[in-house]
């Protein structure tokens, strides 16, 4: 299998070489796709062979193998994501840059070939750093000993931040220098009654907060939205995106670029996707400005968020795409930022990232009536208010407050809270009814969401997931459904409070902590 030169260079982790009390070390992670080991057939360092005899490979799990001792025979597993680190028995290196070149043989790849260059620096030995074991950093001994330089460096005790009910170990791949935990307040609102292709029950839901009220609106929306019937709710759209930037000397070399790039669509999706299982690329935008090539990689990514898998997968394609095009590229960059990765923007809005998802409802009047104490008209009417006020501010949502629910599922599911950025653009709209009641949808545009991989397989993460019957693959259509459906309630109950004036006489019952 060919591995694009470009990418097989991001083996190495830049910023790995050191030296050590036992020798020369630096680290590989895998970004290409789950691999086995089966020889390292030369490792050199400034040019200088480094005997296999020499050379030991760990990953962290306290076993270590010596290189000559890799083979078919005796193979070393090294899945996706996984870090490698490499220990050279030799003299230290000095303050500088040096190149270290590798070759090893690995299935599927076969025999693989590539050269770097890092740098040792000086070392301040009067520098404090957070204690780290490269063997074994999850191991108990290790933990303590972090425990106690946080304790000694703050000058304050940890009483609760040290206890925890699972293993470490599970934490390695979503935090680095496990310490402890930060425990917050988790509380269950429902069972909501939602009406999706995949979602088809009522569910219960986990919110994770510290601010008061949060938990009780959400029950109230979700009453009244259950008198009147339950949520329907709809995935409408689903992608992920890259956006590489490629760089020419003029405008016209930039657009013909973009041609070549349409007529090799067919090579450059079997590249992209022979770096995972699971990813597939649909399509590829382009925009044009200056003398820039904008590629906006298009990806269905499973039950996955998927940043990055198809960070992995751009990558792959555009080190064939720098291989392959006939004409000169001065440069390109894997990111561009019109992914927008963790902002908020007006092309996810139009574009979508991550789910496009809609819930809606019609909430019958007599019941908006008299658990809310607000008619639909009023509502409606507040609504169109805000919407100016959301058009002259220029926020990305016209709703009321849509990243509380949000927010709060994800830290209860193990999502990566910084994707609120991009899930926090809501589109909100209302109308009355010919018998008077008031239909109410909410579209969000791009819902960033997984049931498998990340930090949802974290113990407390996933049994909030198991409890919606939303772990595992499969499964992330249906938690789209579900988020948009409670967010929707919520949009409905602070709606409801903020046109009846109950908004502030609620935060003072329920949200006073001083």
């Amino acid at each position: 299998m060919s591995v694009p030169d470009a990418l097989l260079k991001q083996l190495y982790t830049f910023g790995s070489l050191e030296n050590t009390d036992r020798g020369v070390e630096f680290a590989l992670k895998n970004r290409l796709q789950d691999a086995t080991l089966t020889g390292l057939l030369d490792v050199k360092i400034d040019g200088d062979t480094v005997p296999p005899e020499r050379v030991h490979l760990f990953m962290g799990e306290g076993e270590t193998h010596a290189a000559d001792e890799i083979s078919d025979e005796d193979a070393l597993d090294f899945p996706l994501r996984r870090t490698l680190h490499l220990r050279a028995d030799r003299p230290a290196l000095e303050s500088g840059t040096h190149n270290l070149e590798l070759t090893f043989r690995a299935d599927p790849f076969g025999t693989l070939t590539f050269s770097v260059e890092d740098s040792i620096s000086e070392q301040d030995e009067a520098l404090e750093r957070i204690p780290r074991d490269p063997d074994d950093n999850c191991s108990q001994a290790i933990i303590d000993e972090r425990q106690q330089f946080v304790e000694d460096y703050g000058d304050t005790s940890l009483d609760h931040v040290p206890h925890y009910s699972f293993d470490p170990a599970v934490t390695e791949g979503n935090v680095e220098n496990f310490t402890g935990v930060a425990q917050i307040p988790l509380g269950f609102a429902g069972p909501l009654t939602v009406h999706g292709e995949h979602a088809q029950d009522d569910v219960l839901i986990p919110l994770a907060t510290s601010e008061g009220t949060l938990v009780a609106s959400y029950n109230r929306g979700i009453k009244v939205c259950n008198l009147s019937g339950g949520i329907e709710a709809t995935v409408s759209r689903d992608c992920m995106q890259r956006a590489p930037v490629f760089i020419f000397d003029n405008a016209r070399a930039a657009r013909d670029f973009t041609h070549w790039v349409d007529d090799h669509m067919d090579a450059i999706r079997a590249e992209a996707e022979s770096t995972s299982s699971v990813a597939e690329l649909l399509y590829i935008d382009h925009y044009l400005s200056n003398h820039f090539a904008y590629l906006r990689f298009n990806y269905r990514t499973g039950d996955a968020a998927g940043q990055n898998m198809v960070g992995r997968a751009t990558f792959a394609a555009c080190g064939w795409i720098m291989d392959q095009y006939p004409g000169p590229v001065e440069h390109f960059y894997l990111e561009s930022n019109f992914a927008t990765d963790k902002k908020a923007s007006q092309v996810n809005v139009m574009r979508t990232r991550g789910k496009r998802v809609t819930a809606e409802a019609t909430i019958d009047r007599d019941t908006l009536a008299q658990h809310m104490r607000v008619e639909p008209e009023a509502l409606h009417h507040h609504w169109s208010v805000s919407t100016v006020g959301a058009f002259l501010s220029g926020a990305n949502n016209n709703g009321a407050h849509s990243p509380n629910a949000i927010t709060a599922l994800f830290i209860a599911t193990g999502q990566d809270v910084a994707n609120v950025s991009e899930s926090s653009a809501g589109v909100l709209y209302t109308d009355i009814t010919d018998d008077g009641d008031l239909d109410i949808s909410l579209t969000i545009p791009s819902l960033i969401v997984a049931t498998y991989g990340g930090g949802t397989g974290l113990p407390t993460q996933r049994e909030c997931l198991e409890v919606m019957g939303c772990y595992g693959k499969g499964k992330v259509h249906k938690f789209a459904e579900i988020v948009a459906a409670a967010t929707l309630a919520g949009e409905l109950s602070l709606g409801a409070a903020i046109s009846s004036s109950d908004w502030v006489s609620s935060h003072e019952t329920y949200g006073r902590n001083r």
